[in-house]
């Protein structure tokens, strides 16, 4: 059976190979190539990278952090363990993101999240993640018209936190996944949309403090993500990683009055996959570690399987700062910048946006800014309206 990238090439047209590839941030992309500067590029293989998207406009503003800013009825993305310290008793998010407009006219991602506190210290969560690829003109090997097909990805999350003492969480989530990538056959074998399981295990961190002068909140947050079983797009053909994420980060609140508040957070991620070795032209690996291992294995190989060794781990890690203030706990303003190394996809971008507070609803908006010559995620909008019912 062919490889899956293979299978894209003879299956789909080029408009959709085009499409997946800047959807995953290169992420996808196996060749390891050789830049101006003479350093090898070697981005890392998952299946599913719609689900390290960043799905709301709150983050989103703020260059992608979220794992230890204040709680949201998002927080089930970023860290579901946040849950347990949210105030009013539900809450439900709606966020839109049209995705890579300047590229293709119909990419969309879709998010709908939803919590519940059961008492003062449980709280229970879900979440719907949709991801469209538009509509894609279908062809076979002789460039026949077989139709259209709407290829797309989705997945649907459940979670649970609870809260030990004042400053203290744990959260866990399980989550489905499903990718329909293509239908029909493949040199008389069936393509069948992938599934896969996978969890979440987070904790949240938050304590009164004085910071130069000010009052303060310093909060920490922790989450593995995704992680869960391999994918496979066909029976007996080769299966792909989920992107199991470490995110790991901090967030500072200044409350100068009863008025101006203003926090600053850094986020670092880490994905937990493997690092695509070094092979010859025969396909054997002369640098590095085979790739094809059990997910545990994969976990913990990920820290020292890099052919770069130490620095190339290092080159691994991505890292966003963002800022927020609110006026009055109603008007914010955000802005953020996410950086990640050359050779391990080179998102580099700046973002922007800001926030409404009126009664039981909050309206946000991020803006993406980045040079529309290199990065197909330039000027990338997204909106969430969050709506915390009470009682």
């Amino acid at each position: 059976m062919a490889d899956f990238s293979k299978l894209m090439v003879n299956k789909l047209t080029f408009r959709l190979i085009f499409i997946v590839l800047a959807v995953c941030f290169h992420v996808m992309v196996m060749a390891q190539s050789t830049q101006s500067d003479g350093k090898r590029t070697n981005s890392i293989q998952t299946a599913a990278p719609f689900l390290l998207i960043t799905p709301d406009a709150r983050s989103g503003a703020m260059g992608d952090v979220g794992v230890a800013i204040s709680p949201d009825a998002n927080s089930m993305h970023w860290n579901p363990a946040k849950l347990a310290f949210l105030e009013k008793p539900t809450g439900f998010s709606a966020s839109y993101t049209p995705w890579l407009r300047n590229l293709v006219p119909d990419v969309d991602l879709g998010y709908l999240s939803i919590y519940h506190r059961l008492d003062d210290r449980n709280t229970i969560g879900g979440a719907l993640r949709y991801f469209s690829y538009g509509s894609i003109q279908l062809t076979d090997n002789s460039q026949n018209d077989i139709g259209v097909y709407s290829p797309n990805e989705f997945s649907l999350e459940g979670s649970f936190s609870r809260r030990f003492g004042e400053d203290f969480s744990l959260g866990t989530a399980l989550r489905y996944i499903r990718s329909s990538l293509s239908n029909g056959q493949f040199n008389g074998q069936d393509i069948q949309p992938a599934a896969a399981f996978a969890a979440d295990a987070s904790a949240y961190y938050k304590t009164g403090t004085v910071l130069l002068g000010n009052d303060a909140e310093l909060a920490l947050g922790l989450n593995l993500s995704n992680i869960g079983t391999k994918m496979s797009y066909s029976e007996g053909g080769s299966k792909s990683f989920l992107p199991a994420n470490m995110k790991l980060g901090a967030a500072t609140t200044f409350l100068f009055d009863e008025l101006n508040h203003f926090t600053v957070a850094l986020d670092m991620n880490k994905l937990l996959v493997p690092t695509n070795p070094i092979r010859d032209v025969n396909g054997d690996i002369i640098d590095g570690k085979d790739p094809d291992r059990s997910v545990p294995a994969a976990i913990f190989g990920s820290f020292s399987d890099a052919p770069g060794g130490f620095s190339e781990e290092l080159s691994e890690m991505s890292f966003s700062l963002g800022t927020e203030y609110w006026y009055n706990k109603q008007f914010a303003l955000r802005s953020g910048y996410f950086y990640e190394a050359p050779t391990k996809g080179d998102r580099r971008y700046l973002s922007l946006g800001a926030g409404l507070k009126y009664n039981v609803f909050n309206l946000d908006f991020a803006y993406l800014v980045a040079n529309q010559q290199t990065s197909p995620l330039a000027q990338t909008l997204r909106f969430s309206l969050v709506f915390n019912f009470e009682k």
